[in-house]
């Protein structure tokens, strides 16, 4: 059975999204490190630290997850855009260690400021995004024994974006010299808006057969469970709830019930709020989690 877990805010304190995944029934949970929409950032001091350590294990809370901030674009061919992006995902890396989080989630990156053609200022992109993660890499190899793993993930190709087709997650793979610490986070709006299709079981199939092919299917560390408001194929990032949006019931049934990812941790970002069922109101990632689980019983 997969470990269902959730994007749980920081705001009362690192523990504290501990707690509230632990007692929403989550097995475990996934957090930014700091204010995903800000450059700079305080550091954590080490009460924090030990108090989400703490939780973790108090809780039996697994695969703690960090998603890096919004604002780091490592493909950019804006200096200073790349030089803030370089400093601050190296800043992710120091804070998932303090944390004792081993993995860090990451959108690829977008070319901006490459005036070359499309093609071009995808191919410059994706070495910029590698040679970027080799020169942070390189920069803690000697400092850190805390080996965090980078996990890629696949994009819905809003915009110029880049991810959302399995062969651009395989160049960046391809291109570092640090490839053992890159894996792939797998999300199903993304995946689904991106063109790949999910639902029918022999679509489900083909689609992981490319993906295996392509980059590797042991490369496949963590799963982010999200329906799409957004028709197939739009290149549109529009998460939705499980079962509610186009993608439907049955690409979710194909996902928790594959034996290949049975002990992987899967993590909801569908919309955040409550519904009323039966007259009380529930936080819908509590529903949430309920379909998924009502999936593995049937």
């Amino acid at each position: 059975m997969p470990y269902f877990g959730v994007h749980a805010s920081i705001a009362e304190g690192y523990h504290n999204a501990v707690l509230k995944a632990s007692s929403m029934g989550f097995d475990c949970v996934q957090i930014f490190s700091k204010n995903s929409n800000q450059w700079h950032t305080r550091p954590i001091s080490p009460k924090e630290a030990e108090l989400f350590k703490s939780a973790i294990c108090e809780r039996k809370i697994m695969f703690p997850l960090i998603h890096d901030s919004y604002l780091i674009n490592l493909a950019s061919a804006k200096p200073d855009v790349l030089s803030k992006s370089v400093k601050a995902f190296s800043d992710e890396l120091n804070r998932a260690s303090v944390l004792g989080i081993r993995q860090i989630v990451m959108h690829p990156g977008t070319p901006t400021g490459d005036d070359s053609d499309d093609a071009d200022a995808e191919k410059n992109g994706l070495a910029r995004i590698a040679e970027s993660l080799d020169k942070i890499f390189e920069q803690s190899k000697s400092t850190d024994d805390f080996q965090v793993e980078v996990l890629l993930e696949t994009t819905a190709g809003q915009g110029s974006n880049l991810g959302w087709k399995f062969e651009h997650l395989a160049e960046i793979i391809n291109l570092s010299r640090f490839s053992e610490r890159l894996g792939v986070c797998f999300d199903t709006c993304h995946v689904f808006a991106a063109g790949y299709k999910l639902s029918a079981k022999k679509d489900y199939n083909e689609t992981m057969k490319q993906f295996d092919k392509i980059i590797g299917i042991k490369r496949l560390k963590a799963f982010h469970l999200n329906d799409s408001a957004k028709p197939f194929g739009s290149r549109v990032d529009r998460h939705a709830h499980i079962g509610q949006g186009h993608i439907g019931l049955d690409c979710f049934k194909n996902i928790v019930t594959d034996s290949r990812f049975a002990e992987l941790p899967m993590y909801l970002e569908t919309p955040k709020g409550t519904v009323e069922i039966d007259g009380e109101v529930v936080d819908c990632d509590v529903v949430n989690l309920k379909m998924l689980k009502s999936i593995l019983t049937k």
